[in-house]
């Protein structure tokens, strides 16, 4: 597999393959118009992603609560950075459940900013969302995909007790690369924070996912999928890393599709119950088909 030895120069063209040309279309509209409506934040939009249209065209989006500032430093994400001037706004929770519900969501996802200001590190909206949701969709499947909320497990259980049915928290990447692309977290404390959730309620499926293309190794990427499992991780996505902005980390390689069909093998045969990998997925990209399979 080409991915043995993958530190190549920079590659500043993108690949056909990555490539979008989604139109508007009057559900994109809608959703554009709702998330205005209702003051909401959407990672969709605030972490620039390539799929956005092609999603907010087929009625869905990702919910982004806890405001629009992150706390962490993150290289490849284009959220904004610094300390967020707002505390949580209380309206929220009722405010994405009541989007959901409108958009007549079948698999509704939450995420967040870090929040490492608040004492609870915004766990508690988290779990407001979660029941405000099961109160105005209540045959809506939800899925969080959580920051590690510095391991703290009183927060990750005000979560858990809350009742996701699917419970997410990325590893984005390889330890060897904690430094430069995500610091201020730590990989074993990631990996933990998926076991604690399984220990709380096993019912609930765990879910990571890692970007390709930042200049990691085959083995290592082997590492990870041996790791998350070991830690009882049941769904993995796999997508390559897009430079979102020019002050974020630049890409070291594009992967080439049919090595992310490979990984898909490799991941299945670690013993992941699911796995999404294409160089266009993304954790919450197509998280109702991942969940079918």
């Amino acid at each position: 597999m080409a991915l043995k030895n993958p530190e190549t120069k920079d590659i500043k063209r993108l690949p056909e393959w990555l490539k979008r040309n989604v139109l508007l279309n009057e559900k994109s509209r809608n959703i554009y118009s709702l998330i205005k409506e209702f003051n909401l934040n959407t990672v969709c939009q605030s972490a620039r992603c390539p799929n956005r249209d092609e999603c907010f065209s087929s009625g869905t989006a990702t919910f982004m609560i806890l405001g629009n500032t992150c706390t962490r430093g993150c290289t490849f994400c284009s959220v904004p950075k610094g300390k967020p001037s707002e505390l949580p706004n209380k309206l929220e929770p009722m405010n994405v459940a009541t989007a959901a519900q409108i958009m007549n969501l079948k698999h509704i996802v939450i995420t967040s900013v870090n929040r490492d200001d608040l004492p609870d590190q915004g766990s508690a909206h988290f779990a407001q969302t979660i029941n405000e949701l099961k109160n105005k969709t209540p045959n809506g499947l939800i899925e969080v995909l959580t920051p590690d909320f510095k391991g703290d497990r009183t927060c990750i259980k005000t979560v858990v007790d809350a009742g996701p049915d699917i419970y997410n928290h990325n590893l984005e990447t390889v330890p060897r690369l904690y430094k430069t692309v995500r610091p201020g977290a730590i990989y074993e404390r990631s990996l933990e924070l998926l076991k604690y959730v399984k220990k709380l309620n096993e019912k609930i499926i765990t879910k990571s996912g890692i970007m390709l293309g930042l200049g990691e190794t085959y083995d290592e990427i082997k590492q990870v999928m041996h790791d998350l499992v070991e830690h009882n991780c049941d769904y993995l996505t796999l997508g390559q890393y897009m430079q979102p902005s020019i002050n974020s980390i630049s890409v070291k390689r594009y992967v080439l599709p049919e090595e992310f069909e490979d990984f898909k093998e490799v991941a299945y045969s670690t013993g992941f119950k699911k796995v999404f990998s294409g160089p266009l997925v993304r954790s919450s990209y197509h998280a109702e088909k991942l969940h079918n399979l």
